[in-house]
């Protein structure tokens, strides 16, 4: 089977072409691919397919074999593989994913797309429906204790659920204990991924993410969209911001216009490879 490792602001992913090969058992192949020691190593597995409704399809695994709905930044990756592999020859396609229908636009140089806009759709904060086990028609900055510490949380889904805390500094958390306390919260019918931000300025959010079923990365797409969600809900922020991550940046515009989010970042290929017959 051959691969293609990309990775979007350090988020990194095993890209297949589902219109040459025949996976039967995705959720497998994703754990054991995912594997940093005894596989390829990444943060999921992600599969490109045909689509009856879009340009393209995405089915994307995380490292425990779960399938999540989408990823922002694989998302991206997606534009970069199909275009520049001939794919495609538009410069604008929409990605059918498992959140909805997806729009990307390429930026274009010497042929290779550089950066891509993802239009990530309209935020939800309704707590049934992202889904959190609490009545209201919103948790925005509302007290939440794991263990012996207490946090001001605020929920929003992006198509996936996000559980985002805002804190002074990273010094004083143990992020991996923490994520992981909150992601299993029986609050949480399907896990929640937990974002923690810092607000440098209007403008500037800097973020650490856990991601359901995977851990920490360096980077998450729709947590960085659910972040600036947050922020602006909070007062923190304005409505275009750079987030800042550990895997890189991304520009994250909500338009007031259309309510829609737009993410903006880059898109690189790592290496190309072919899996043994043990996968």
């Amino acid at each position: 089977m051959r691969f293609t490792k990309m990775q979007g602001a350090g988020n990194d992913y095993i890209y297949v072409n589902g219109f040459q090969e025949n996976i039967k058992n995705p959720e497998r192949l994703a754990i054991e691919l995912s594997d940093r020691h005894f596989g390829v190593g990444s943060d999921g597995l992600v599969i490109i397919l045909p689509s009856k409704r879009c340009d393209f399809k995405m089915r994307m695994f995380n490292p425990d074999g779960s399938e999540a709905e989408m990823c922002g930044n694989a998302s991206r990756c997606i534009g970069k593989y199909v275009y520049d592999k001939g794919l495609t020859d538009k410069k604008e396609i929409t990605l059918e994913t498992k959140a909805g229908i997806k729009k990307l636009k390429f930026t274009v140089t010497k042929n290779k797309v550089k950066n891509v806009c993802v239009d990530m759709g309209e935020p939800i904060i309704s707590p049934s429906l992202i889904p959190v086990s609490k009545i209201g028609d919103s948790i925005i900055g509302e007290p939440f204790s794991v263990g012996d510490e207490q946090y001001k949380i605020t929920c929003i889904s992006m198509g996936n659920p996000h559980t985002v805390i805002f804190l002074e500094s990273f010094d004083n958390i143990d992020l991996h204990q923490t994520g992981y306390s909150i992601e299993h919260h029986p609050l949480f019918p399907q896990r929640t991924n937990v974002e923690f931000a810092i607000i440098e300025s209007k403008n500037n959010i800097r973020m650490r993410v856990w991601e359901r079923g995977t851990g920490e990365t360096l980077a998450c797409g729709t947590g960085a969209c659910a972040t600036l969600v947050a922020a602006v809900l909070n007062g923190f922020a304005e409505r275009k911001a750079v987030l800042h991550l550990l895997g890189g940046d991304l520009l994250i515009e909500w338009n007031d216009l259309d309510n829609h989010i737009y993410m903006t970042g880059d898109a690189i290929t790592v290496f190309e490879g072919e899996t043994v017959d043990r996968f």
